[in-house]
């Protein structure tokens, strides 16, 4: 499994691991609490949102890293 899908993975199961998994420690910070926030505040109905915006925004940013990551030898 590539580094992208793990950080998608971690981040659809608890939004913001997968964030703080590609070193992004604010931005998953900031998952781990919005996302309980709108489970809580819609009563459910945008918190799947947050699940599926954070699992994607983990998988476009880790591509990025890996895409722009530069190896020294």
């Amino acid at each position: 499994m590539s580094r992208p899908a793990i950080a998608a993975l971690l981040s659809f199961l608890i939004p913001g691991v997968g964030q703080i998994y590609n070193g992004d420690l604010l931005r998953g910070l900031f998952w781990l609490i919005i996302t309980p926030g709108f489970w809580l505040g819609t009563g459910g109905c945008l918190g799947w949102v947050c699940h599926i915006i954070a699992a994607v925004t983990a998988h476009n940013r880790a591509e990025n890293k890996e895409k722009y990551r530069i190896t020294v030898v």
